[in-house]
């Protein structure tokens, strides 16, 4: 499994102007500060970036004349997506993001992921030199979300890749000990929620595998769990395991990322059937109306149209790949 390097994609060789500065494990751009083209969804309390790869890639084609293609983007472009931060200080982002939404009245999703190990040295390795650095970083995280209202989604993979074993075991108990502390960091921001990552139905098929992982990392202190984080696992399937974790958890809320999973996942494929399968189609729209108690959200944690790695032809983990973008958006069958 592998997840996101970066928080927004390099646009500079498609002629577009992002701000962006490139560190170590990811690039950043600053949010621009300008009204989107359509609010956010009725029922989304999320805020819309609009100055997403998605929503530039549309002005670039507009230009083209590639209308269609740009009016079908636009299925990705009016939805809120989750915010990547990366660098050694994700401040500038963060606040820039909150500032914008506050304006809105919305809330910002982000996804925290600079874990130490990250990955186990696949597409999307990286995160903090050592825990002492992690600390850092996630203070810093913090500190930038202030009292604006925002939902993190905590270390996608980390608890996971513990249970399957890709992280080695010297690595365990540090690890959990370092998404404790972070839960109890981030939760000092009074407007913050938090869901740690658990991984998904077709990665850790046992939810029960998880339950002691994600007690020792401090699950009952967090607002609950994540599943399905850049994967294409069915909302059915997705719901009916977290359902049942919550149970095994006492009770604790999840969020779905139904970003990408709108056709399933690919059937048949052989190697990395998460990286980049061909057919997929966008999911549930953000949401919190989703019919069932302690499902909180379905939300877009994997922002559509960037690659999960560099395979069946795409740019590295986090690039932004505007084909396959619209290949999700004509796919998309609502």
């Amino acid at each position: 499994m592998s997840r996101l390097i970066r928080t927004f994609a390099a646009l500079a060789a498609l002629g577009l102007a992002m701000g962006c500065a490139s560190a170590p494990g990811g690039d950043e751009a600053s949010v621009v500060h300008r009204a989107p083209r359509d609010a956010a969804p009725a029922q989304s309390p999320f805020w819309v970036d609009p100055a997403s790869p998605a929503a530039q890639q549309i002005e670039l084609w507009n230009r083209q004349g590639r209308t269609a293609d740009a009016e079908s983007l636009k299925l990705i472009a009016d939805q809120p997506a989750a915010l990547w931060p990366a660098g050694e200080d994700p401040g500038t982002i963060v606040r820039s993001a909150t500032s914008s939404a506050a304006a809105d009245g919305r809330t910002t999703l982000f996804v925290a992921y600079d874990i130490p190990h990250r990955d186990c040295g696949q597409h999307s390795a990286g995160g903090a030199d050592d825990a002492s650095a992690y600390r850092t970083w996630i203070g810093r995280f913090a500190d930038a979300l202030a009292d604006s209202k925002a939902l993190v989604i905590l270390e996608p993979d980390a608890v996971a890749h513990i249970v399957d074993g890709c992280t080695p075991g010297e690595y365990h108990a540090e690890r959990e000990q370092l998404l404790s502390e972070a839960i109890v960091r981030l939760k000092q921001q009074p407007n913050t929620k938090v869901y740690l990552d658990a991984g998904n139905p077709a990665w850790i098929e046992e939810p029960g595998k998880l339950v002691e992982p994600l007690r020792r990392a401090g699950i009952a202190r967090a607002d609950g769990f994540a599943l399905n984080v850049s994967n294409f696992q069915t909302d059915a399937v997705t719901k009916k395991y977290g359902v049942q974790l919550s149970g095994d958890l006492g009770g604790k809320h999840f969020v779905i990322d139904s970003s990408r999973n709108g056709n399933g996942p690919l059937s048949g494929a052989r190697g990395e059937a998460w990286c980049n399968p061909p057919g997929r189609a966008l999911g549930t729209r953000p949401t919190t109306e989703t019919g069932e108690s302690v499902l909180d959200a379905y939300l877009w944690i994997k922002r559509p149209g960037e690659s999960d790695g560099e395979c069946r032809g795409g740019p590295a983990a986090g690039q932004w790949w505007p084909e396959y973008a619209l290949g999700l958006a004509r796919n998309t069958k609502s």
